[in-house]
């Protein structure tokens, strides 16, 4: 079947070349070779072949004996003397030269029928510089490791976004940008975890599928357990199950985890995400700002040596310093012009709203004035900076303010103009959190699909006691974008695509 995403002319020669290709396949077999081998007897790999002999002069020889493998992504022969560019999978390269002269007209004559562009190749041999100074191995012996019955995209032409999206072994193999992007996020988990560790964290795993969605205001994704006969849920957030920990001892916890959100897909969102999530008993939001400026800082430093990190399109973006903190309802009355307060009644925020052509399916006075704080205030934010202090009725799992009515503490953490982290001192009054969670459900009857349920089993982990607490939450694919420059898809290896 032929590839749709791959352009006519495109999908001829494709087609070609898996024809030839699976005939120079059956070539190998009738000959008693595999196309296959269970292995190649590797005695070094390129990165250590380049460390260790990198400083050769050209047309210098080292006198060792090596034995490596990687990819063919170029080929040239001229005359008796073939060249033969391998790729490791960090985007090392280096040359293998067959000369007629060494390996014997049958094996010269093999590899040029036989290698193509793609197959994995093993070669052994001295360790050289070519004339031009090109690091190289003279080859003695060669075998195709893995034969490619597919070819490579053209190494001159960007690959669309669409093909590195849908086929990103592909991106892997030709483009540097998309291999660095594999290393920088395994870079910022690191980094993550270690900071966790310097301030006595434990890490643990709680439940992807579950009864009751909690956590966050997300639409869930609904399954069915056939050894249950039961309604599950994929997570929305690990955060019910966390706090239980913190009930039952674990004061300094975290988890880092894949969360589903049955919701739009756009270059901040994606259905299926990483999301970071850390409580720490006895701390409130303040702390976990803290905690969370120092994750990032600390993220940026293990990654790009500084806490000025370059971005894909070479632009600079400073997450140093001190961050700013802002009122939610402060800027949007400076922004906007007009005073908005946690008593503003609901009928004037939605006559504003109309106004604007802000639509709120299921209007509160906290979603209208989140909808019109994003209107106003978001757009000018480019610095990283805490907003702080949001309504209660948006916020139905954080403690209320300690002076200020009307609204609770907690903060989101906008960086790059898009949400990275949220934070809260935690609700810990079973009774008040009952009282929220039925404020939830009659959200849900009239229509809001985003509203949590009551969870009678988080309430009676709850009044068992809980102690004050912080918790922040940030998803580590928006902390990728914030450090790259890039899009949702790019800092996701496999995202979900239609």
């Amino acid at each position: 079947m032929t590839d749709t995403h791959i352009p006519p002319d495109d999908a001829v020669y494709e087609s070609e070349q898996q024809a030839v290709r699976q005939a120079k396949r059956q070539e190998l077999l009738d000959a008693g070779t595999s196309p296959y081998p269970v292995g190649v007897p590797l005695t070094h790999s390129i990165a250590q072949v380049r460390t260790d002999h990198g400083q050769l002069a050209a047309g210098e020889k080292s006198g060792v004996q090596v034995g490596v493998a990687g990819r063919v992504v170029h080929l040239r022969a001229t005359g008796k003397l073939i060249f033969a560019a391998l790729q490791d999978g960090q985007g090392n390269p280096l040359q293998a030269m067959v000369s007629f002269g060494d390996v014997g007209e049958e094996s010269f004559g093999q590899f040029a029928h036989l290698v193509d562009l793609g197959d994995h190749l093993f070669v052994s041999g001295e360790v050289i510089t070519s004339q031009r100074g090109e690091l190289s191995v003279w080859v003695s012996s060669w075998a195709i490791a893995a034969k490619a019955l597919r070819p490579l995209p053209n190494l001159h032409h960007e690959l669309n976004e669409e093909t590195r999206v849908r086929q990103r072994y592909l991106d892997l193999i030709v483009r540097e940008q998309a291999r660095k992007n594999v290393l920088t996020r395994a870079s910022a988990m690191r980094s993550l975890r270690d900071t966790f560790a310097s301030h006595g964290y434990i890490e643990v795993e709680t439940p992807m599928l579950q009864t009751m969605h909690g956590g966050a205001s997300a639409r869930p994704f609904v399954t069915h357990s056939n050894a249950f006969d039961t309604e599950l849920f994929l997570r929305i957030a690990p955060e019910l199950f966390l706090k239980r920990a913190v009930v039952g001892g674990i004061e300094r916890v975290f988890e880092i985890n894949r969360n589903f959100r049955n919701e739009g897909a756009d270059s901040t969102h994606s259905p299926e995400f990483s999301m970071l999530e850390a409580y720490q008993a006895y701390g409130d939001y303040n702390q976990m700002a803290d905690l969370t400026q120092e994750l990032v800082q600390n993220a940026a430093m293990d990654v790009a040596g500084s806490h000025v990190v370059t971005w894909a399109d070479g632009t600079e973006y400073d997450l140093g310093g001190q961050w700013d903190r802002i009122g939610l309802y402060e800027s949007l009355s400076e922004t906007s012009g007009i005073t908005v307060t946690p008593d503003t009644p609901e009928t004037e925020l939605q006559a504003w709203a109309t106004k604007l052509g802000i639509e709120v399916k299921v209007p509160t006075h906290g979603k209208l004035v989140e909808e019109l704080w994003e209107h106003f205030v978001k757009p000018g934010l480019s610095r990283p900076t805490f907003v702080m202090d949001y309504p209660v009725d948006t916020s139905p799992l954080v403690r209320d303010h300690r002076t200020t009515a009307g609204v609770v503490e907690k903060w989101d953490l906008y960086v790059r103009g898009f949400e990275l982290a949220t934070g809260y001192s935690e609700l810990v009054d079973p009774v008040i959190q009952r009282q929220r969670f039925v404020e939830q459900a009659a959200q849900g009857a009239k229509g809001d699909v985003e509203a949590m349920r009551v969870d009678d089993e988080f309430l009676r982990a709850l009044e068992h006691g809980m102690p004050p607490t912080g918790g922040m939450g940030m998803g580590i694919d928006r902390l990728l974008m914030a450090l790259t420059g890039l899009g949702i898809r790019e800092t996701i290896l496999f995202p979900l695509v239609k």
